[in-house]
């Protein structure tokens, strides 16, 4: 075998999709050394493919009234951050739901805008560990070294369930998106994803009968805040179904898949979940899986093959993004979204290019002795939340990725405060940033239960809208501080809720917060009580 490198490089990164470009703009900037290998012959291989139907479903929300850039990425969720203000996605679509293709082209020339070091069709085939590091050889017999790993692959592998006769369906994958191929057809659809529901509602003109099946009810986006939820661009299907248009989604198990015995349709046995577990076998002309993708770990060699969680959908994941068992091998992009699984945003653009940009900033907090940027402020109460209400107003992180990534006060009496932005808020309390300190975190987060109840019913749904005394049990997203010391939650504020997500006003949001910085910083734990 042949070898790229005589001396390993500081990182190398699998996979030249967002999160690869990202993290390779970011650690080329700080000037350490490192190469992405993509499989492909160009960026974003996986969007020339999927979604099948081409619409992606991250917004591109282009006049927001306001010109300022941290605002619209809240609002943009397709573009890498960039120093470069004309590397925006907002340049190549105007559509709010953009077509795939757009994603692809922008990709490829933010990879030629920075003259990344991508060596393309180069697939990872085996990955073993080498001295301190790891080897990663190629379908060409070619070695690359590194003293760490970075996998940003993404989830290549189906995710197929464990039926008998599935390997009879059609797969998500492959299946033609023409509705023509499906006049007059009964179509089982096998998941209730995105993934799903874009097949269905592409089919609903054609078919003659549309079943969606699963063994979990649909959850729907507006109600549980997870934009990998089922998305309202994608339900016009429910519609058809509640209005009784021959289309059905069925809650429960398939139990098996079988081919007609002259090879033409399927017999499909399902176990319904409301009906005492009640089996019936239902007829189709066609049988399509769309359940999903999973992380493929087969590269590995057993020596430093990562443990795998969710079903051995995911690598498992420290604080930092690094595998739990695999020292030196961490993941960017949607393989990061162990850490928030359906919670936040970790597994989309929007949410996982901040946190490969902390995955950044704890490379060189940990490996090149340079610390998490810092501002000082004045250690006052209203200096304090000064910094806060002017952050929580504008930041695009912490808005994109909620209750995942904060701001850190570090606080000590008679020195100035340290001011640290958009840190995993579950590394902060094991990183050295927080080590023997005083601290506040800052978060915007929805309320407890905000999924549980109906959005849109005004009989259940309590506001906290500009309450001061009900912030507590605010629903909506908005912020919330934390102090923490001598390994303890000390103390938490809840800012009020407010429409236009306009946290600053005077009585309402600066005062409280003012105050309750005050009473944490007169309670401090004794040096005793760390």
């Amino acid at each position: 075998m042949n070898s790229m490198d005589s001396e390993p490089l500081d990182y190398l990164v699998v996979g030249a999709g967002p999160a690869g470009l990202q993290l390779g703009q970011l650690l080329q900037a700080a000037g350490h050394g490192y190469r992405i290998l993509e499989s492909g012959r160009a960026p974003g291989t996986f969007f020339r493919t999927f979604p099948r139907h081409r619409k992606l479903i991250s917004i591109n929300k282009v006049h927001n009234g306001t010109d300022d850039p941290e605002l619209n990425l809240r609002m943009d969720w397709n573009s890498l951050l960039s120093p470069d203000d004309r590397m925006l996605f907002t340049r190549y679509s105007k559509r709010y739901f953009p077509h795939a293709d757009d994603l692809v082209r922008y990709l490829a020339d933010f990879a030629e805008a920075y003259k990344l070091d991508i060596a393309y069709d180069t697939r990872a085939e085996r990955i073993r560990r080498h001295g301190g590091g790891f080897t990663v050889t190629d379908q060409h017999g070619q070695e690359h070294h590194a003293r760490r790993l970075v996998m940003a692959t993404g989830l290549t592998r189906p995710n197929t369930p464990d039926i008998p006769g599935i390997e009879t369906a059609e797969d998500y994958s492959v299946v033609s998106v023409d509705p023509e191929d499906f006049t007059d057809r009964r179509v089982l659809i096998i998941g209730k994803g995105n993934s799903a529901l874009e097949t269905a509602d592409n089919l609903v003109e054609t078919a003659a009968v549309i079943h969606v099946a699963g063994p979990h009810s649909v959850r729907m986006a507006w109600n549980s805040h997870y934009v990998g939820h089922l998305r309202a661009v994608n339900n016009n299907f429910l519609d058809t179904y509640q209005l009784k248009s021959q289309n059905a989604l069925l809650d429960g198990q398939v139990l098996s898949i079988e081919k007609g015995p002259d090879g033409d349709g399927y017999r499909v046995r399902f176990s319904f979940s409301r009906a005492d577990e009640v089996v019936k076998e239902l007829r189709y002309d066609r049988v399509i899986v769309c359940t999903g993708f999973r992380f493929d770990a087969s590269v590995f060699d057993p020596s430093c093959r990562p443990a795998l969680v969710i079903d051995d959908r995911f690598a498992e994941l420290s604080p930092a993004y690094e595998s739990v068992n695999v020292p030196g091998l961490y993941f960017a992009g949607t393989l990061m979204q162990q850490r928030d699984f359906k919670k936040s945003t970790g597994g989309f653009i929007h949410g996982f290019r901040y946190a490969v940009r902390a995955l950044s900033r704890i490379f060189d907090e940990r490996h090149h002795e340079q610390p998490w940027p810092h501002r000082q402020l004045e250690n006052d109460p209203a200096a304090l939340a000064d910094a806060v209400v002017a952050r929580v107003n504008r930041s695009s992180a912490l808005w994109q990725q909620f209750g995942v990534l904060g701001d850190v006060i570090v606080t000590a009496p008679g020195e100035p405060a340290r001011y640290h932005e958009e840190v995993p808020v579950a590394y902060a309390h094991e990183s050295q940033l927080t080590d023997n300190s005083d601290y506040f975190t800052v978060t915007l987060e929805y309320g407890p239960d905000h999924d549980k109840v109906d959005p849109f019913d005004i009989t259940v749904r309590r506001t906290a809208q500009n309450s001061v005394d009900d912030a507590f049990d605010a629903a909506y997203l908005h912020p919330v501080i934390r102090h923490h010391g001598g390994g303890e939650l000390l103390g938490i504020h809840h800012m009020a809720e407010n429409l236009e997500n306009h946290w600053d006003h005077p009585e309402v949001h600066h005062a409280p917060l003012a105050a309750f910085f005050a009473r944490e910083q007169a309670r401090r734990p004794s040096p005793a009580g760390r």
